[in-house]
């Protein structure tokens, strides 16, 4: 199992995997991936403030089609437990994701430099 950020499943919709790391490449090519909620709710707010072209719906629904992706169903209440104590950032949607990561004890793929100082199990 392998969760991605944002950026990620954004990156895998526009069709572009520049600068996964050949350890991150194989991960998603073997390892089940899921995203969680909160990727779905940041994609949403993203278009809605006009920095995302395509609503979490319809971005979501094409990595599931196109790449088996699954959002997650873990519980919220378990999600918010964990990640009320990564204060590394004030970012809620990071800190949910990281934390979803956290909680299932999985890689997650990012981007960003700041989770991956923070997070072990960060890969690019």
């Amino acid at each position: 199992m392998i969760m991605l950020d944002t950026h990620i499943a954004i990156a895998l919709f526009e069709g572009r995997n520049a600068g996964f790391s050949a350890n991150t490449k194989r991960l998603l090519d073997r390892d089940t991936a899921f995203i969680s909620p909160a990727v779905l709710f940041e994609l949403e707010i993203l278009h809605e403030i006009g920095r995302g072209r395509t609503r979490g719906v319809e971005l979501t629904d094409y990595l599931t089609r196109e790449f088996g992706i699954r959002i997650a169903t873990d519980s919220f209440a378990d999600v918010v437990a964990e990640a009320l104590a990564l204060a590394f950032t004030r970012d809620p949607f990071d800190r949910l994701i990281v934390a979803h990561a956290a909680l299932l004890k999985v890689p997650l793929v990012t981007f960003d430099q700041q989770i991956r100082k923070h997070y072990p199990l960060a890969v690019i």
